[in-house]
């Protein structure tokens, strides 16, 4: 085992970098002062967090008034989503994709059970959802459509433009999970053509429990909470200031450079899909081409993807087995079973999300180990045997 531990793990959480760190530490003991409050020390946090909500539209291409800070991704959308809905009368009818986070695909499952009709869009073999079936899916009390901006377990990246075009023309509104794709790709709501847009500070390099909702000006959305004026009412309760500013920063760190991590990253991600596939009965999962920078999603045939990352965490490496957010669960992963991959090879699935401080020899070490994990493992699989 190597002594230094070789973080692929990206997609479901990143160190937080020292500069923003640094940036966080004078608001928990120097400028403590609640940005709602009146005396000095209150408006000089409070024109601390306007700062912040200014640097977060600037990386977004977006205006300071549009931007609502949030506890995270998850959070960012049930307020689109919960508030959309609970905005109109009653009723109505929504388009999502089969493969979105649970943050999104649960949300649209409570609101059927509340009277909504949702369509779940089906995706193609890498993962895609297709404009055209955003299209023919469309109602004429369709109020709104989510479609994630780029998949978090195997990486896809989808027509967001396009989507988002089409939703404009029809007078719709166009909500995007864009928490895995901000801070690794340019990202500007009004080329994206979205109404909507959540993100998550941690993924970024940032602070967990920090998020944001971009919301176009003039779009209502009721709030889904009661009990304060923050955040225009959207977000009520005290607003977590530390965070706030970690995030802006973060953002702004990682916006500067997405050019060269981005070449970066995908050099190293190519390297290290070339060297998996060279293994035998491993396939990729997820678009070849049009995937997140640092994403890498493998299925090992005739093995557990659970005892393969045992396995590598026994060498110092960190992957996963797709979302973080349901590791626990027994069931194939719902987006793999939605790109028509079989249980068996669903349940061998392995994902390595490269990020800031990954190396070559992190890439190298991974294809040194992993080929004696998998043959290891073979040599127990009743399946493999049974061929």
């Amino acid at each position: 085992m190597q002594n230094q531990l070789v973080y692929m793990d990206h997609g479901a959480t990143t160190p937080v970098r020292k500069e923003v760190v640094d940036s966080m530490l004078p608001f928990f003991q120097e400028q403590y002062g609640n940005p709602s409050s009146l005396h000095t020390p209150g408006r000089k946090v409070r024109q601390a967090v306007d700062e912040a909500r200014e640097k977060t539209a600037q990386a977004l291409g977006a205006d300071p008034e549009d931007i609502y800070f949030t506890s995270g991704g998850t959070e960012s959308n049930n307020i689109a989503m919960r508030g959309t809905a609970k905005n109109r009368s009653g009723g109505g009818h929504i388009i999502t994709s089969s493969i979105e986070h649970h943050a999104v695909f649960d949300v649209c499952r409570d609101l059927e059970n509340e009277g909504y009709k949702v369509t779940y869009l089906p995706v193609d073999q890498f993962g895609r959802v297709s404009p055209e079936m955003v299209r023919k899916a469309i109602k004429p009390d369709t109020f709104i459509i989510s479609i994630m901006a780029a998949n978090n377990e195997i990486g896809t990246l989808q027509p967001i433009r396009e989507i988002g075009s089409l939703a404009g023309e029809l007078g719709i509104l166009f909500h995007t999970d864009a928490v895995q794709v901000v801070g690794q790709l340019p990202v500007n709501v009004d080329d994206l053509n979205v109404d909507f847009l959540s993100l998550s500070a941690h993924k970024f390099n940032g602070p967990k429990g920090i998020g944001a909702l971009y919301v176009r000006k003039g779009v209502k959305v009721d709030s889904i909470y009661r009990g304060g004026s923050q955040e225009r009412k959207m977000r009520p309760g005290t607003e977590n200031v530390p965070g706030i500013i970690g995030l802006s920063r973060a953002l702004e760190l990682a916006v500067s450079d997405i050019p060269k991590k981005k070449k970066r990253l995908e050099a190293l991600r190519d390297e290290l899909i070339g060297g998996l596939l060279r293994i035998d009965d491993v396939v990729l999962n997820g678009h070849p081409e049009q995937r997140l920078p640092g994403n890498v999603n493998v299925s090992f045939k005739h093995i557990e993807g659970e005892s393969v990352l045992l396995s590598l965490d026994m060498e110092g490496i960190a992957a996963s087995s797709g979302s973080a957010c349901s590791s626990g669960s027994l069931e194939p992963s719902h987006v793999l079973s939605a790109t028509g991959l079989d249980q068996s090879t669903a349940h061998g699935s392995v994902r390595f999300s490269l990020g800031w401080g990954n190396s070559k020899e992190d890439v190298d070490y991974v294809l040194q180990k992993v080929p004696s994990i998998v043959e290891r493992l073979r040599n127990i699989s009743p399946t493999y045997h049974s061929r």
